[in-house]
């Protein structure tokens, strides 16, 4: 009895030891180890321009607007108020939605054929590319499209791994939401209807489960379709003005693939490019060739649009899931040294890279760190920047702008403030003086940039603005008396938000009559 009782122990601990250790556990330690990176981090430096923006929009919830689609508003909206409007509870959401993914992309490397090797492998890559530690730090649609991509992903090839076609269903939910997220999906859509046609599977295309998914992904974008309609597409007038004024630096072919290497880290170039020639060429992954087409069909698209070199990021966790497995099958259990040796490279270049994308170091450190590294940071504006790449300093400077804009609010006599507007020329000041400003008795801003200019001046004639961001030549036009009263500048923030603080007095005519003639959507 003894004897059994031992041996029924032993057995259990086996098992116990044998889950502990198990492909879907290992994958699941490293999601954990990426949201509790995330969740450290995100007090780090400060609140991000986007965020403010969205914000700001999640007190103007609507199905739309001019820049993007309604859902990331309104999920910064459920975000404030289940987690509070701290850094660590704006950013929870997207710090859970980058451990999903890395889950998810395990997930996809079994479905795929992977072993547990090419499951965790697949994994470690999402967690460590530079480009994801960057996303899913801030509360923005990025954070949230490669799940949504993903989980594209997995539909198309569950439906292929159990001939079951209502998984096409789920894929078109999937792209429905992922419309109301960011419209770059459509591209991803695109791709894998080429992806179709050239392999020639138009036995799904005549299958009624995918149209069905179709009208499901037609009638969740159908609200924000109106929306556009009402507003005569705002976001097409914005990307045809992105486009004229050279807003975005453009990059050539040959220098936007090697963008994706740098951005997704140099050491897991040979993994997704050996999982791009194996969808492409692998006898034993014909059955998901359509994943090869939708990338080439992707990376032709956004190389002809002249697209930004993170556009395709969504797309690479499937990519490193097929490449995992080709490593995992060239590389045998016994060649566990050559395995070890490249985990190793990956965590040593990873870890080596994070600095440089993650806000882990001071900014006194991370500028030492980012000379004595010799790295030069990619821009994908052309805006003036400082010392600091743009997308760390976009989140400085915001609250010491606003707490100038108080100090001269507030020594206008008290009968003069309710009719003081505050104009801001950028989302970005806009969005700050809404968050920062009740702190130091500010009113709400109002600002004729992307989604603003349809908010309109409220009650607000001109009479007094305090005018930001403008070099003045401008407002000397249109009001009766410009007067230079402070300046904003901060070390670190970009060099186009160092600008004075105009006060101006007697707008020439009513200022809710002058609005249509000032819209910048730019």
């Amino acid at each position: 009895m003894l004897k059994t009782d031992v041996g029924s122990s032993s057995q259990g601990m086996l098992r116990l030891n044998g889950h502990v250790s198990s492909a879907s556990a290992i994958v699941l330690y490293i999601a954990a180890l990426k949201l509790l990176f995330h969740l450290l981090t995100a007090n780090r430096y400060g609140i991000f321009r986007d965020e403010l923006y969205y914000l700001a929009c999640a007190e103007h919830l609507d199905w739309g607007y001019v820049d993007q689609p309604p859902l990331i508003a309104l999920i910064t909206w459920f975000s404030t108020r289940a987690f509070g409007s701290s850094l660590l509870g704006l950013r929870f959401l997207p710090a859970l939605a980058g451990a999903v993914l890395v889950w998810l992309t395990g997930a996809i490397a079994k479905e795929l054929g992977g072993g547990r090797f090419a499951r965790v492998l697949a994994a470690l890559a999402v967690a460590l590319a530079p480009i994801y530690l960057l996303m899913h730090h801030w509360m923005t649609m990025n954070a949230f499209e490669p799940l949504i991509w993903m989980g594209c992903v997995w539909c198309i090839v569950r439906a292929i791994n159990t001939a079951r076609p209502w998984y096409w269903f789920g894929f078109g939910i999937l792209v429905g939401i992922g419309i109301e997220t960011k419209y770059t999906i459509v591209f991803f859509v695109l791709g894998v209807m080429i992806g179709l046609l050239v392999i020639r599977e138009r036995d799904v295309l005549r299958n009624r489960w995918f149209w069905i998914g179709a009208l499901a992904a037609f009638v969740i974008f159908l609200p924000n379709l109106v929306w556009l309609i009402q507003h005569n597409f705002p976001f097409l007038e914005l990307m045809n003005n992105i486009r004229r004024t050279g807003r975005d630096v453009v990059r050539g072919p040959f220098a936007f693939v090697a963008d994706q290497a740098m951005i997704l880290n140099p050491a897991l170039f040979p993994l997704w490019f050996a999982g791009l020639m194996w969808l492409l060429f692998g006898r034993a992954a014909s059955r998901y060739r359509v994943l090869a087409w939708t990338y080439l069909a992707l990376l032709a698209t956004f190389i002809l649009l002249k697209g930004k070199n993170y556009y395709l990021a969504p797309v690479y966790p499937m990519l490193f899931a097929a490449g995992a497995i080709v490593f995992e099958r060239l590389s045998s259990p016994t060649w566990k040294g050559v395995r070890f040796a490249y985990v190793l490279t990956i965590l040593l270049i990873g870890v080596a890279l994070a600095p440089l994308t993650a806000p882990l170091l001071s900014v006194e450190t991370y500028l030492r760190y980012q000379n004595a590294f010799g790295f030069e940071p990619m821009r994908a504006e052309n805006q003036p920047t400082g010392p600091l790449p743009q997308y760390f300093a976009d989140e400085f400077g915001w609250e010491e702008m606003t707490r100038e804009v108080a100090r001269i609010y507030n020594a206008l006599p008290a009968n003069q403030r309710a009719s003081t507007a505050i104009f801001a020329n950028s989302y970005g000041q806009a969005g700050a003086i809404d968050f920062f400003g009740p702190k130091y008795g500010l009113p709400k801003a109002i600002s004729n940039h992307q989604s603003y200019w349809l908010w309109g001046p409220r009650e607000y004639t001109g009479e007094i603005v305090i005018v930001l961001g403008s070099d003045g030549t401008g407002d000397r036009e249109h009001f009766n008396s410009v007067e230079v009263v402070g300046h904003a500048q901060h070390p670190y923030s970009r060099l186009d938000e160092h600008f004075d603080i105009f006060l101006c007095r007697g707008l020439i005519s009513d200022l809710r009559e002058f609005w249509p003639q000032i819209k910048n959507w730019n």
